[in-house]
């Protein structure tokens, strides 16, 4: 019972020094693979393909603490802040911009 569903294409971008735990590169357009499952492609789901496929740098810790997003890195969809749509929950749809920006800075 196997979908054809195509895999969803997103821009994701890291800002305030996320961007350097990821080649330096500030933007990315990812094409995220369709779920054999079916299952919906979440923020959650996106955070794991992020530092499993995406980061080439070892710190994950300064993006995620216990498998989710790091007290102090903003969350947008679409500029719209995650809290309003669900958090790791959201499931992710074709086109969608997610920005990462973290709001700690050191000193």
């Amino acid at each position: 019972m196997g979908s054809n569903t195509p895999p969803l294409t997103i821009t994701v971008e890291f800002t305030g020094g996320l961007e350097a735990l990821f080649s330096n590169q500030r933007k990315h357009t990812l094409s995220l693979p369709a779920n054999p499952e079916n299952e919906p492609f979440t923020i959650a789901t996106l955070v794991h393909h992020l530092c499993e496929n995406v980061m080439k740098d070892t710190r994950q810790e300064l993006f995620v603490v216990d498998g989710a997003v790091r007290p102090g890195i903003l969350v947008l969809i679409n500029d719209a802040d995650w809290e309003l749509e669900g958090e790791e929950k959201y499931q992710i749809q074709q086109g969608d911009n997610i920005l990462f920006m973290s709001t700690l800075h050191g000193g």
